[in-house]
């Protein structure tokens, strides 16, 4: 699986914001990750970044572009595929980045910092009346729901192809809920698509 651009949005569910103390945004706050970060949650264990601080995970559905974007499109149009994903955060490092006003990408873009499971067929309205979650070791950590989005699906996608360009192969992780937290080593995770499971991983 090759994907031409993975785009993220940062802060999109406001007690997330909250959590980590950060403003609640008036726009879609974008970022993005090399391709190289990307890794498919398929039961094995994942490498990560050591003595670089915290590693905070952030559970995220992801939507998969099927075709160029052009203005007016509805995301039934352009979206075909979707996935739930990670993206990893190095935080002490992002802190740092954050003070200095730098940008991100260290701290967001570093090799398997976005963990996705395989993909499936989109339903906007299934999305509406599911919840996603990841367990952690076995403890539920975080649990969201699109309503609970500051920006939904089209706002999003409309964004993103305003100011990037969107094609197909194209990923965006849509924001995350509140409850990230950091991963270690040994730690196992499931992300869990209403009551069933779509990947799990290990982190060595």
């Amino acid at each position: 699986m090759i994907s031409m651009n993975i785009y993220c949005i940062g802060r999109n569910y406001a007690n997330h914001a909250k959590e980590l103390g950060n403003a609640i945004p008036d726009q879609p706050l974008l970022f993005s990750k090399p391709s190289h970060s990307l890794t498919i949650a398929q039961g094995q264990s994942i490498v990560l970044p050591k003595g670089l601080g915290e590693i905070h995970h952030e559970l995220e559905i992801v939507l998969k572009i099927n075709k160029t974007v052009q203005k007016g499109d509805k995301v039934t149009d352009v979206v075909n595929e979707m996935a739930l994903g990670l993206d990893l955060t190095l935080r002490d490092v992002q802190s740092v980045l954050k003070q200095k006003g730098q940008p991100w990408l260290r701290a967001k873009g570093f090799k398997n910092s976005a963990i996705i499971t395989d993909f499936w067929e989109f339903s906007q309205e299934e999305c509406a009346n599911t919840e996603f979650a990841f367990e952690l070791n076995g403890q539920l950590v975080q649990n969201g729901n699109i309503r609970d989005m500051l920006f939904d699906f089209q706002e999003i996608i409309d964004e993103c192809a305003e100011w990037f360009g969107l094609a197909e192969g194209d990923l965006i992780f849509t924001g995350t809920p509140e409850g990230v937290g950091p991963l270690q080593s040994n730690d196992f995770g499931r992300m869990l698509w209403g009551k069933e499971e779509k990947g799990t991983f290990s982190i060595e």
